[in-house]
């Protein structure tokens, strides 16, 4: 079989292929690059308002200190933004609507400022007399304070009872900053609606979007704070967090946890008072504690079956004591009936309402 000769392979070229381009490609020119415009002053606010970047500083070396009322319908995270800024627990919090029955002093200082949040009651529209003094309470811290901050759930839009608020805060004449918490619960479509229907609203200074259990832009409310503050010195000791005394704070605790594992009406019936408080030569603190219920049938919901909810409570109510006491706790709880005490003007002088 004869071989038959095989052609040479085609040269191989450097020079580029043609391009190949379809009929449309060809007619399509490419625009000229442009880089975006700058940000208006006004934009950049707005973003961080949203997402924390940090707002202008008040003017270095004047010291400014003053009082800052923490106003709001119930269950709008006023206690929370309060433990916040203070760094420790001063006030009770609990997913329970009106767990703040009295003003709370929280005292933040720093080598710039000292501020005194004013905690204050759930604003509502009360249906008792408990409920009347609660309100009382939370008017007049807000006529006291240099600044207000109003704060307010943005995840919902306002209605009538949160118009008869902004028109409040409106007629005291004082600096107010609108917080819109509760960011992290805000739809994205949602955004832009009820933020402007809360700012039409307010008629505020300033406002900022926080998450206050997430401290999500608290150093720019912090700065919005500052910049309306009155210059002076120092109103309490540096070291100084809150006016409330251990005794105070440990019926608070008590009651929290009764908060926590009780529903319906029952926890919103309860009130605590220490009948005894001593401290051994080892450390132990001993306290005894009694809860007060408004009803007979309460009674037995509280105490639970063989006593297992008021154990439960009690056990919760101590560990939230040696942590912030830093010391071992022995609790004993007792459960009395105080019949309507809420409605009624002289049992709420006993408790140090009115």
């Amino acid at each position: 079989m004869i071989e038959q000769p095989q052609a040479d392979p085609p040269p191989v070229s450097d020079a580029p292929e043609p391009e190949h381009r379809s009929e449309a490609a060809q007619d399509v020119t490419e625009a000229p690059f442009r880089p975006d415009p700058e940000p208006l002053p006004e934009d950049l606010d707005l973003v961080a308002k949203l997402f924390g970047r940090p707002a202008p500083n008040a003017a270095p070396g004047r010291h400014r200190a003053g009082f800052v009322a923490l106003v709001g319908r119930p269950n709008v995270g006023k206690s929370t933004l309060l433990n916040a800024y203070v760094g420790e627990k001063v006030a009770i919090v609990s997913p329970k609507p009106q767990t703040t029955r009295r003003q709370i002093l929280g005292i933040r200082s720093e080598p710039e400022a000292q501020v005194v949040f004013v905690d204050t009651p759930g604003l509502h529209d009360p249906a008792h007399a408990l409920g009347r003094a609660m309100v009382k309470s939370a008017n007049a811290a807000l006529a006291g304070a240099d600044v207000a901050l109003w704060i307010v759930d943005v995840s919902r839009r306002p209605d009538e009872a949160d118009a008869a608020i902004g028109r409040l805060l409106r007629q005291t004449g004082r600096p107010t900053i609108l917080v819109l918490n509760k960011a992290d619960r805000l739809r994205p479509e949602d955004i832009e609606s009820h933020s402007q229907a809360w700012q039409a609203l307010a008629e505020a200074d300033d406002w900022v979007m926080t998450i206050a259990t997430k401290r999500h832009n608290l150093e720019a409310l912090w700065q919005a704070l500052l910049l309306r503050l009155p210059e002076g010195p120092p109103l309490y000791p540096e070291d100084q967090l809150t006016d409330q005394t251990d005794r105070m704070f440990v019926a608070e605790l008590v009651r929290e946890a009764a908060l926590r594992y009780l529903s319906e009406e029952v926890p919103h019936g309860i009130e605590v008072i220490i009948e005894d408080w001593s401290q051994r030569e080892d450390g132990l603190l001993e306290v005894a504690a009694k809860i007060f219920v408004e009803r007979a049938g309460h009674k037995g919901i509280v105490i639970g079956r063989g006593g297992s909810m008021l154990k439960q409570i009690g056990r919760a109510a101590r560990l939230e004591m040696e942590r912030a006491l830093d010391c071992r706790v022995h609790l004993e709880l007792f459960v009395a009936v105080r019949a309507g005490w809420r409605r009624d003007s002289g049992e709420l002088k006993r408790l140090g309402f009115e």
